[in-house]
């Protein structure tokens, strides 16, 4: 965290707030980009578990960059399409 600060960097991860002090204090959290960061962070760490419990991504079936390129880049298609069906579902 100091090595970041010194180079006038925010450090954005998440604050560990049960059991024991966590490494960041209010100079961090305080702000409103850390909440928005924290919001969209979340929102991406959704994708990758939904890649891996249902995009059968948490174990490949396939060897090599390119194949498994292509399984994540068809999974996070899917996940668009399955999303989009939601919002299209949703009235205005």
């Amino acid at each position: 965290m100091a090595a970041l600060r010194g180079l006038a960097v925010t450090p954005h991860v998440a604050q560990h707030t049960t059991k024991r002090a966590s490494a960041l204090d209010r100079r961090t959290t305080r702000h409103p980009g850390y909440e928005v960061s924290q919001r969209r962070l979340k929102r991406i760490e959704e994708i990758f578990g939904w890649l891996k419990t249902v995009g059968l991504l948490r174990k490949t079936r396939h060897r090599g960059v390119a194949r498994v390129g292509w399984m994540f880049t068809f999974g996070l298609a899917v996940y668009n399409l399955v999303r989009l069906r939601t919002l299209a579902a949703q009235p205005t």
